[in-house]
């Protein structure tokens, strides 16, 4: 894995800086159990987003931390200590914040790996894949890497810190997700799934989180694998490249089976070992590329009772958006001397429509938010061919967006990128994309009344019919524990409040092109209802009491 971690810094988007002097700043907490004990010598690690660039910590025996000397930037924080594992989703945290993150003992499952004979087979390495998740932590990220462990003397394994959900368990055959470091005699074996079965037929297994899941067995069936080769180029390369390529267990179910592997530039060709029957998704990506951007090439291979070699991947380039950010002040009173959106401190997220199916989900991982610079300057970099929307990531709460909007071919008036996907082909280079951030955002928080078991989600939808087609005004959240709710960067306005139990449309679903129709029903049973608050510019309104 740490050859996948050094390669990655080639590719992935670095934050840029310019010229204008920041104070270094700190970021501070504690690493705690779900039971609120204090973890020493837990990991810290601050990544800034949009880059692999990070920084280490170690929390003392208290479970504090304190990482100093950082730029103002958007950090993804990420604590790790054997056997224990995240216990919510990572989170972007800026300079000067405190945080509290908490660790819950990870579940475990451990078992035998023996001959067809009963004996043990030794120094294998057992791999553990998540394929479902509780409703509180959905499944790692495609192309993530699952954990994996060695079989001893005995031929007993045991994978442990594991997040609660259902997992397959396979020895051989390699698939964990990581490059290959040396070899390793059971890479050119088919994988053996428990309970010693291809992966059709292989068991389930749930784990919860702080629990054991013994006698997790493998009758390790040792048969050859198949192997996969050729070579990958870019299609108008006048220099070499290196690639990094990913093979993935194509149809339902077998995506879980993922291995990658690299080709150098001076190398005539890639190679897999250990491939099974089936079909797979063979992924190469270009890490040194001509001009802006990178290229990728896809294909999709079926192995049958032998070997598929010669393989010939051609690159296409990916499509990448440049533009800005701007910032609009205000002139009301209220509004004076509130703090500004840090530039350094914003991302802008390009999201792909998720219905579109794509041969490049293992680029998921390496299309990271990009960082805007000093100067308000953003470059979406590694996009896929398809539909998007932009998003961008702040922290500011007197500010809100008012506007994202794409130039227009003929040169008129720009387009409203928030009413339809901005559609992507390969190699386009998209320019002039203008998010505009307005000071005088209203907040809001509260509870709702009577402490009702049937709510799940509050919505705010604009009440004035001129914003009724203005998807940045409507906004959706979870009802928290004891009925509790929050909402920042609310455009001053009227809004119509609902309380729904029978939909979980957050703020950033319920703006997608697709739901055009969802909001136009919260409307109309808004009106119907009758709820609204006037949010006036930067009011903060507290305790406020919802009955519907």
């Amino acid at each position: 894995m740490r050859f996948l971690y050094a390669l990655l810094l080639l590719v992935l988007p670095l934050s840029s800086v310019s010229a204008q002097t920041t104070t270094p700043g700190t970021i501070s907490g504690r690493v705690v159990s779900d039971s609120g004990q204090p973890l020493a010598n837990a990991r810290i690690t601050l990544r800034q987003a949009g880059s692999f660039q990070a920084v280490d910590g170690i929390t003392d025996r208290d479970g504090k931390f304190q990482i100093r000397g950082l730029e103002p930037r958007t950090y993804q924080l990420t604590a790790w200590l054997s056997a224990y594992t995240a216990f919510t989703l990572p989170t972007n945290y800026r300079v000067g914040d405190s945080v509290t993150v908490v660790l819950t003992k990870g579940g475990v499952i451990t078992g035998t790996v023996t001959t067809q004979m009963g004996e043990p087979v030794v120094g294998v390495r057992v791999h553990a894949r998540m394929i479902g998740a509780d409703i509180n932590m959905p499944p790692p990220a495609y192309g993530s890497f699952g954990p994996d462990q060695a079989t001893d003397d005995r031929g007993v394994y045991r994978i442990y810190g594991l997040r609660t959900g259902t997992y397959v368990v396979w020895a051989g055959g390699g698939g964990g997700g990581g490059i290959d470091s040396g070899p390793d005699p059971f890479d050119d074996l088919v994988p053996t799934y428990s309970p010693g079965s291809s992966r059709d037929t292989a068991a389930e297994i749930s784990v919860r989180a702080g629990e054991e899941v013994s006698n997790v067995d493998i009758r390790f069936r040792g048969e050859p694998g198949h192997v996969i080769a050729g070579k990958a180029q870019q299609s108008k390369s006048v220099r070499s490249s290196n690639f990094l390529l990913s093979l993935t267990g194509a149809g339902k179910g077998r995506s879980d089976w993922h291995m990658m592997t690299t080709q150098p530039d001076d190398s005539r060709r890639f190679l897999f070992r250990g491939v099974d029957d089936g079909e797979y998704d063979l992924v190469a990506f270009a890490i040194v590329a001509d001009g802006p951007g990178s290229e990728v090439a896809a294909k999709r291979i079926k192995v049958n009772g032998a070997d598929v070699t010669g393989i010939e991947l051609v690159t296409e380039p990916l499509a990448a958006v440049s533009g800005r950010i701007v910032l609009e002040e205000s002139n009301k009173t209220e509004c004076s001397g509130k703090q500004r959106p840090v530039f350094t401190e914003t991302l802008v997220s390009a999201s792909q429509d998720e219905k579109q199916s794509s041969d490049y989900q293992f680029l998921l991982f390496l299309r990271a938010p990009a960082a805007v610079d000093a100067s308000g300057n953003v470059l979406l970099k590694n996009l896929p061919a398809g539909r998007y929307l932009f998003v961008p990531d702040f922290a500011a709460k007197y500010w809100y967006v008012q506007s994202i909007t794409l130039p227009s071919s003929a040169g008129a008036k720009n387009i409203d990128a928030t009413r339809s996907w901005t559609t992507l082909k390969p190699g386009d280079r998209l320019s002039g994309l203008t998010i505009t951030l307005v000071q005088g955002a209203a907040s809001l928080s509260g509870q709702v009344a009577d402490n009702r078991s049937d709510v799940a989600f509050l919505y705010l939808v604009p009440a004035e019919k001129e914003r009724a087609e203005d998807a940045l005004r409507f906004f959706g959240v979870a009802v928290g524990p004891e009925g509790k709710f929050a909402v920042a960067n609310l455009p001053p306005g009227r809004y119509w409040i609902l309380l729904k139990g029978n939909s979980e449309v957050s703020t950033a679903k319920l703006r997608l092109p697709d739901q055009k129709e969802f909001r136009a029903s919260l409307r109309r049973e808004g009106e119907a209802a009758k709820t609204s608050i006037d949010l006036k510019p930067c009011q903060h309104v507290t305790d406020f009491k919802v009955t519907q």
